[in-house]
C-alpha cells in the first residue's frame, strides 16, 4: 500500500513516516502544499494522509483539487485545526476522515486500515483521457490514436494540468505558477517552448490552441 503523506512539521513527519512504514507501508512524503498536489494528483496512492496548515497552498486548497482530480483517492485530514467549521468544510471538499492533533499512533493507524480496507474496486485512474490524448501517469507517457510518446518531467505536468483543464483557456502565467512555480521569472518563454515541444512529440491530432493574448486550450476533440 502506498500513502502520501504531506506534513509540514518535520519532527511529526519524520515520526509518521517512520511509524507507517513499520507497518509495511510505502511512505512519500512532502513538506508543502504544492509539492503534495503534484504527487497527489501525478502518483498512484492508496490514501493521502494532509496537514491542514501547509506552506505554498493549504491543505483545503489542496483537497479541493486532489478531490476534483483524483474523486475516489481517500485522503485522512491529520491537523491541528479541531473546530467543528473546519471539519464540516473538509469532509464537503472530499475528506474521507479527519484526525486532530495531537494524536495517538495506534488511533491513526487503525483509522488508515478503515480507509484502506473500504477501498473501492481499482480503476483505470493511471489514465487522464481527453479527446484522442491519453496520459499514463504511472508510465509517463502520452497516447494519440497509435502513437505513444515519452514526456520529460516539465512536458508531463504540462499535460497533465492542460487536461485536467480540457477546453479551458489556461493562461501562460497560471502554468508557469503551477508547472513550474511561482518563483519561477514571469518574463520567461519556456511556457510557449514546452508547448511547442508538445506539439511536436503529440502531432496535429492533439489539439493545443494558442489562443491570442490569453494563453492556451487544449481541444475536447
Amino acid at each position: 500500500m502506498r500513502i502520501l503523506v504531506v506534513e509540514d512539521e518535520a519532527r511529526i513527519l519524520a515520526f509518521l513516516t517512520r511509524g507507517l512504514e513499520a507497518e509495511g507501508y510505502t511512505v512519500v512524503a512532502a513538506d508543502n502544499g504544492r509539492d503534495g498536489l503534484a504527487l497527489a494528483t501525478a502518483g498512484r496512492w492508496d490514501l493521502v494522509v494532509l496537514d491542514l496548515l501547509l506552506p505554498g497552498l493549504s491543505g483545503l486548497q489542496m483537497l479541493r483539487e486532489i478531490h476534483r482530480a483524483r474523486p475516489r483517492l481517500p485522503v485522512l485530514i491529520l491537523s491541528a485545526r479541531s473546530d467543528l467549521q473546519t471539519k464540516l468544510r473538509g469532509f464537503e471538499l472530499g475528506a474521507t476522515d479527519y484526525v486532530a492533533k495531537p494524536f495517538a499512533l495506534d488511533e491513526l493507524l487503525a483509522r488508515i486500515r478503515v480507509q484502506l480496507r473500504v477501498l473501492p474496486p481499482p480503476e483505470d485512474d493511471h489514465l487522464v483521457c481527453a479527446g484522442c490524448v491519453a496520459l499514463d501517469l504511472a508510465r509517463r507517457q502520452a497516447r494519440v490514436g497509435e502513437l505513444v510518446t515519452d514526456l520529460s518531467d516539465r512536458e508531463f505536468r504540462l499535460l497533465h494540468h492542460m487536461l485536467l483543464h480540457v477546453g479551458e483557456v489556461v493562461s501562460r502565467e497560471r502554468l508557469l505558477a503551477e508547472v513550474w512555480g511561482y518563483g519561477f521569472d514571469p518574463g520567461s518563454n519556456v511556457v510557449d517552448v514546452c508547448v511547442r515541444r508538445l506539439r511536436k512529440k503529440l502531432g496535429p491530432e492533439a489539439h493545443i490552441e494558442t489562443v491570442r493574448n490569453a494563453g492556451y486550450r487544449l481541444a475536447a476533440a
